[in-house]
């Protein structure tokens, strides 16, 4: 089979497209034919030795599947060879087949496409960890979304909507800010020209409840001073590349909350309640209440161009990978 693998920590173009031999099923696994796989931040992040975990070169980036279930292995009672399925994984997605945790996958709805599925699990399922599970968003709050314009950002519009918040969305640009409105944004922030703390609470009317914040940097302070009182800053990744340093100060003040979000562990410590989102995510996207947006389809050759096309942050949604 074809893969793409990573032989140097040098971000994207340390990778190569190789023949390695097709992989087996181990016991609780199955074996995926692999018709699309989502494109991630975390997979620059892997590619250049940043991520939390640091696979030793060469490996096959990619955390996130879709496709049909070609092998079974031993104790694996849910899944049947020729299922839809998608599947999430810390890497491995980049490749032709690929050996999954059963734990780690879903059955594909019929009227979901490969692309969408490939689309939807690792950006949806980690913000409904967020916004359900983190912040515990209630109906009513004031959602402030940050790099809104992304897969998670999107995600995050589209779920908080669904959930009944108020959804501020905070991208760089006004192309990516009419995205975000078409996707359900009830106001918009361009924070390359706008102050966002003082946009933020004025918009909100004073102060935002929750802070959806996938980018860090400076961007970080300013949104957690935007909170009202009682507020929560979600941390849930660092697409800017720098990890904020946050004045604890603030905590105090505004009697509010700094929350980690790492979907990854929970999904593997707490596998029947991430199905349980994962249900719920796929009734929304029947319903038209979720609407996953492909940015573009590229075939694995190019992976390299479609890792820098997102280091860039030049996606609006997501980027998928196809054999």
């Amino acid at each position: 089979m074809r893969a793409v693998r990573c032989h140097e920590l040098i971000g994207p173009e340390g990778l190569r497209v190789d023949e390695l031999p097709e992989p087996d099923a181990g016991s609780g696994e199955i074996v995926i034919d692999v018709k699309a796989a989502g494109v991630n931040f975390p997979d620059v992040l892997i590619t250049q030795g940043k991520y939390q975990f640091k696979p030793e070169p060469p490996f096959i980036p990619g955390g996130e599947v879709a496709g049909i279930v070609r092998k079974v292995g031993a104790g694996v009672t849910e899944f049947s060879v020729g299922d839809r399925v998608a599947a999430t994984m810390l890497f491995g997605a980049f490749a032709e087949q690929v050996a999954s945790p059963a734990a780690g996958a879903v059955k594909l709805p019929d009227g979901v496409s490969f692309e969408i599925g490939a689309a939807t699990l690792l950006t949806y399922l980690t913000t409904m960890h967020a916004l359900v599970d983190r912040a515990k968003l209630r109906e009513g709050d004031k959602l402030l979304v940050l790099g809104a314009a992304g897969g998670v950002g999107t995600a995050a519009i589209e779920i908080g909507k669904c959930l009944g918040a108020t959804v501020i969305a905070a991208a760089s640009s006004a192309d990516k800010l009419e995205y975000c409105r078409a996707h359900g944004a009830d106001e918009t922030i361009d924070y390359a020209k706008e102050d966002l703390k003082a946009r933020a609470k004025t918009l909100s009317g004073g102060g935002v409840d929750v802070v959806y914040d996938p980018v860090g940097g400076d961007h970080t302070e300013a949104a957690l001073r935007s909170l009202a009182w009682e507020g929560r800053l979600l941390v849930v990744g660092f697409a800017s590349g720098t990890i904020p340093k946050i004045p604890a100060n603030l905590v105090l003040l505004k009697n509010c909350q700094i929350v980690g979000v790492f979907w990854g562990a929970f999904a593997a410590k707490e596998p029947d309640r991430n199905r349980a989102h994962a249900k719920r995510v796929f009734d929304w996207m029947a319903e038209g209440k979720l609407r996953p947006h492909v940015d573009a389809v590229i075939p694995f050759d190019r992976t390299r161009e479609a890792l820098e096309k997102l280091a860039r942050r030049e996606v609006k949604g997501k980027l998928v990978l196809v054999p």
